[in-house]
């Protein structure tokens, strides 16, 4: 069984970069089996996929957040990372990092995230 733990800062200023970790344990992040995204779901709002990184490391991100958004991942730590730039307000939302298998997906519990001077 696949699990995540998402870490970063609770608080992030206004045009700065908001970035987070997710941890993976039960399964290698260079497997096939899995897809690995980062999710987010604003206040009031429903969710909202943000990009993948995939077992070779390739990149995929939502068309609305592609200028400011990039993937990276740590094999020796089996970790992806998010980092958003430019934040603003609007930006402020709990951020879920995921694990899409074909069986299953996982998701980490997903640290809220604000936006704030």
């Amino acid at each position: 069984q696949v699990q995540l733990q998402e870490s970063g800062p609770g608080l992030v200023k206004p045009s700065q970069t908001l970035s987070l970790t997710c941890t993976v344990s039960g399964d290698s992040i260079t497997t096939s089996q899995y897809t690995w995204s980062w999710i987010r779901q604003p206040p009031g709002k429903g969710l909202e996929w943000m990009g993948v990184i995939a077992y070779d490391g390739s990149t995929y991100f939502s068309p609305s957040l592609k200028s400011r958004t990039s993937i990276s991942r740590d094999t020796s730590k089996n970790q992806f990372s998010l980092h958003l730039s430019s934040v603003t307000p609007e930006d402020t939302a709990v951020y879920f990092c995921n694990a899409d298998g074909d069986a299953r997906d996982y998701w980490g519990k997903g640290p809220q995230a604000t936006v704030s001077s």
